[in-house]
């Protein structure tokens, strides 16, 4: 029986795993949309992260009602799109998936890794100082694609595409 390929598709993990990167290149093979989540921020969130403050759950949940609302307008509209979103919680992930066509692909290392990454990270708001909280937050999904990212940005988008296909 062959796989019905999902019209959404969250790529899901901490700062600094690849989302954004992995997301526009698995976008680009299946000519699909990209949205990176963070683009979603208020200017008050963003400027709480850069201040390396971790959001709540009462902060994360105007964002995510948001783009739960975005999703539910790109199925209607017939867009497929790849979707960059932490989405650390499974509460979150319900939220976000809720009568949507979605699948998620979780970019999973160390925190080692991530944090050697961060390290070189510029110009985005999150750096290492939430790193603790990101991992401390996050509930490693059950219903999804697993990547390990300590291979290529080349070799995970290979990877996802062989599984999900």
């Amino acid at each position: 029986m062959e796989k019905k390929l999902n019209s959404i598709l969250i790529i899901m993990g901490v700062a600094g795993c690849g989302k954004t990167v992995i997301g526009k290149m698995l976008a680009n093979s299946l000519n699909y949309l990209f949205v990176d989540a963070d683009e979603f921020h208020s200017h008050e969130h963003k400027a709480k992260m850069s201040a390396g403050i971790s959001l709540t759950d009462s902060d994360r949940k105007i964002w995510l009602n948001f783009l739960h609302e975005e999703i539910t307008k790109w199925q209607s509209n017939g867009l497929k799109v790849v979707l960059a979103c932490s989405a650390l919680k499974e509460s979150y992930r319900i939220n976000l998936a809720q009568d949507g066509d979605v699948h998620f692909i979780y970019l999973k290392g160390s925190k080692e890794l991530i944090s050697q990454r961060l390290k070189l990270r510029q110009g985005h708001f999150v750096d290492q100082r939430l790193l603790d909280s990101q991992f401390d937050t996050l509930e490693e999904p059950r219903n999804a694609t697993t990547v390990a990212i300590d291979n290529s940005p080349e070799s995970i988008v290979k990877f996802i595409l062989q599984v999900i296909m």
